[in-house]
């Protein structure tokens, strides 16, 4: 269980959420609080920094955000980073800075940390992104099981770890590179450096410095 919990994954000086995070063994624990966690840093703001555009939705006066692009509270905006045009930000979205959130992008209960990129057509729900995680062009998260069952963790030679929730999409660790197309299925786990395959279809725990090809075939970083 080492290999998926917070310390392992993510680097938490790069997100607000950090000291909220160290608190956690694994990073599911935080789904639960995301929208209370959001609160909590929003009121500390300083308002020469950030824009309070509605009651639980701060801005960052540096961000850029498209007139096209929907902000729903509880959720902040980070410094630099840019809100495209058709994003659609349900709510309960932290956001760090010099992110991306691209067009026709869907936020939803997430953490993203600083630098991640969501650009084009994603759909990022009940998930963490660490430090400089990319999803390309359609790549989503499923946060939902076809059988509406709790959410296992696989963890690899038939051992299972239940998150006692519905609802559980993805976890990044930092620097993490998903191809267009990819479909993280609910419960994926992909450690620090890794690299996933366009149109690959990932379950489980992919190890931290792997490259996981379309066939389901993991080969460690040179």
């Amino acid at each position: 269980m080492d290999n998926v919990k917070v310390s392992r994954l993510f680097d938490l000086t790069h997100t607000a959420a950090g000291a909220y995070l160290a608190d956690l063994q694994y990073p599911w624990e935080a789904l639960d609080r995301i929208g209370d966690i959001i609160k909590a840093i929003g009121c500390t703001l300083a308002s020469e920094l950030y824009v309070r555009m509605t009651e639980d939705v701060w801005v960052s006066k540096s961000a850029t955000v498209a007139p096209t692009a929907f902000i729903g509270g509880p959720a902040i905006i980070g410094h630099g980073t840019e809100i495209r045009h058709g994003a659609f930000i349900r709510g309960n979205a932290l956001i760090g800075e010099g992110c991306v959130v691209g067009n026709s992008t869907e936020l939803k209960n997430c953490i993203l940390f600083d630098g991640v990129q969501v650009p084009h057509y994603n759909y990022v729900g009940d998930s963490i992104l660490g430090y400089k995680a990319h999803l390309g062009a359609g790549a989503i998260t499923s946060n939902v099981k076809s059988d509406k069952s709790l959410v296992e963790i696989r963890l690899g030679d038939g051992a299972r770890f239940s998150t006692g929730r519905k609802k559980v999409g993805a976890m990044l660790g930092d620097f993490v590179e998903i191809g267009c197309g990819a479909v993280l299925n609910p419960g994926a786990v992909i450690g620090r450096e890794t690299s996933v395959y366009p149109l690959t279809s990932v379950r489980g725990v992919i190890p931290e410095n792997s490259i996981l090809k379309a066939d389901g075939t993991v080969v460690k970083r040179v």
